[in-house]
């Protein structure tokens, strides 16, 4: 890849990783329209720059992310609830993660995962068909609901509306904030656990790629040569700054506008993979 390659890929990843627009989606878009052969660097690089994106979420939300609750804990309380008043927020986040977890693994052990990955137009019926959800799921949800607390029965519920995404095109983001909805939180409050939640999804979810890459039955490590590696660093670093911007962006217009614009672009964008598919365009999915 050249650098400006290197820097339009990191762009889309960045811009939509934490959208509710399905980076894989945009992703297949970017690499054809720039003619990018999906290479094992290519592959190692989507999957790595998604740790800038990841360390975005840390850096915006340091203050809620690394803290323990130190009010004291109901009177009467164990040992071990003591220990989980404190450790809530992380808590939460445990309960939260375990079912895309543990369905995660099952699917990628079993292939099904990479079944779903090498078939676009899976990809692109999933942006049309959850846009013109997303036309509509405002008015599913009361848009008056001021609730921003997480129960640990909120938590997991919302872990099990992550596990959707694991369908190419859903996106993880539209599924978790939706799924906070659905559990009667309110849009803000619902999109920042979403972020929280990217953190260790998106990190076990790499790290398992990454493992794969180095590790798997068909290594390739040729790859990983100086001018590349410089483009990782490069990649991770544009990522980093992108998604910083466009979370910040998207916490304020989400809760002001609801979902309704990202429906219709949704739409757009399925509309445009299915259109190439037609037209007798060869579209290579991303890992």
């Amino acid at each position: 890849m050249t650098l400006i390659e290197t820097l339009i890929i990191a762009i889309v990843e960045g811009l939509t990783e934490f959208l509710p627009v399905s980076s894989t989606g945009h992703m297949i878009i970017a690499q054809n329209l720039l003619g990018v052969e999906s290479t094992p660097f290519v592959k190692a690089f989507t999957i790595i720059i998604q740790f800038g994106a990841i360390l975005s979420v840390v850096c915006l939300y340091w203050s809620k992310f690394f803290r323990l609750d130190k009010t004291p804990a109901p009177e009467g309380s164990t040992a071990v609830q003591k220990f989980l008043h404190k450790w809530d927020f992380y808590w939460k986040l445990l309960v939260a993660f375990i079912p895309a977890a543990v369905i995660g693994l099952v699917a990628k052990l079993t292939g099904l995962i990479d079944k779903f990955l090498e078939n676009v137009e899976v990809v692109a019926v999933m942006l049309v068909v959850g846009g013109i959800f997303m036309l509509f799921c405002d008015k599913l949800f009361n848009k008056g609901s001021e609730e921003t607390k997480l129960t640990e029965k909120r938590a997991f519920n919302v872990g099990l509306f992550q596990c959707i995404s694991m369908i190419p095109g859903v996106s993880r983001s539209m599924a978790t904030i939706v799924g906070g909805m659905a559990q009667k939180l309110t849009r803000r409050a619902a999109a920042e656990f979403s972020f929280f939640l990217a953190v260790p999804t998106m990190a076990a979810a790499t790290a398992l790629d990454v493992l794969e890459l180095f590790f798997g039955d068909e290594v390739d490590a040729s790859w990983a040569t100086p001018d590349n590696l410089l483009m990782l660093a490069v990649g991770s670093v544009v990522a980093f700054i992108v998604a910083l911007i466009a979370m910040k962006w998207f916490v304020n217009f989400l809760a002001k506008y609801g979902f309704y614009a990202f429906g219709v672009y949704r739409i757009m964008v399925g509309g445009i993979i299915l259109a190439l598919i037609l037209s007798g365009h060869s579209l290579v999915m991303v890992d």
